[in-house]
């Protein structure tokens, strides 16, 4: 069957239940549902949404070694993260599967696959089935966040189909690593999806560049925190408080078209589910003079190698 060239895609720049795993899925159900009443096809959530990105790390002195106030937020963060195989996804697949909606969702995932005491930024596609098609965790975790996050691998660098789109995503700075975006590109990807904890210094000027170098779509979404956020429930609350004002991620989520225009602008300071229709046609239009790995491009002189493999620290045979 023919796929439809037209589909809507959703916005979702909300603020997490910051480093609560429970409430915060209940958040992202809650929006996927209302972006499917809505007809979306693909609702997107911002980086580390579930349950919430390591803000602590900069206000309480993160690289102090061997320190019990940053044991013990981080044992918290590990007892809130994502376990992907023990079901925590679970009512996001439902709600996908009855609304027929793809989402992704950013993650903060502790990995059975590695131990189970890691956690990893990992980017999760669940399909309008309701079937994780795909978790990809972040390659390089940036500056302070290498004290919480694991690097992850190139098991998760695949495109997956949503009509006539072929759509692929990145975690944050990912987004800068050219050689990240041409293994998608490569893939045949011309919706691109870059997810962050939330900057509009990262979305502005990036979101349109990738649009014209790729000649897709591009969706941008972050998410959100202002200090009033914070829970006294949380470790080390007052210390994290005091030294915590405004917003802490402000936003920026936005979508550009293929030739770099914005559909949807740079949307700062608020909770939003912004909406869009996009058309595949314009895809095509855009790419009859340049087809970064298509027509413009020249394998026989330049080649990428991807190596797709999960990694371990444990091969069993036999």
């Amino acid at each position: 069957m023919p796929q439809k060239d037209k589909i809507t895609v959703a916005l979702a720049q909300l603020k997490p239940i910051w480093l609560n795993r429970e409430k915060t899925i209940a958040k992202v159900v809650h929006y996927t549902n209302q972006a499917a009443e809505k007809k979306a096809d693909l609702v997107v959530f911002g980086e580390a949404f579930v349950p919430g990105y390591p803000f602590w790390l900069e206000r309480t002195g993160g690289a102090a070694f061997n320190n019990d106030i940053q044991k013990t937020i981080h044992a918290h963060y590990l007892d809130q993260a994502v376990r992907i195989t023990e079901g925590d996804l679970d009512a996001v697949c439902a709600i996908c599967k009855k609304g027929r909606i793809a989402t992704i969702l950013g993650t903060i995932e502790l990995a059975k696959d590695r131990g189970n005491h890691s956690v990893y930024c990992s980017l999760v596609y669940i399909d309008k089935n309701g079937i994780i098609a795909n978790v990809h965790r972040k390659l390089m975790p940036t500056y302070e966040e290498r004290l919480s996050w694991a690097m992850g691998d190139g098991h998760g660098l695949r495109t997956q189909q949503l009509g006539a789109f072929t759509v692929g995503a990145l975690n944050c700075w990912e987004n800068w690593m050219p050689l990240a975006r041409a293994a998608l590109y490569a893939q045949g990807e011309n919706l691109h999806v870059a997810i962050w904890p939330g900057a509009y210094r990262n979305t502005e000027d990036l979101t349109r560049f990738i649009a014209k170098e790729s000649r897709s779509y591009v969706i941008s979404v972050s998410g959100l925190l202002h200090a009033d956020d914070i829970s006294p429930e949380i470790p080390y609350y007052d210390l994290i408080a005091d030294n915590s004002e405004g917003f802490l991620a402000n936003g920026g989520s936005c979508l550009a078209a293929p030739d770099g225009s914005w559909i949807i602008e740079p949307v700062v300071e608020k909770e939003a589910l912004l909406l869009a229709e996009i058309d595949h046609a314009v895809v095509r239009a855009e790419r009859q003079n340049f087809d970064p790995s298509g027509h413009y491009s020249r394998p026989d002189v330049l080649q990428l190698s991807l190596n797709r493999k999960r990694q371990s620290v444990l091969d069993i045979t036999g």
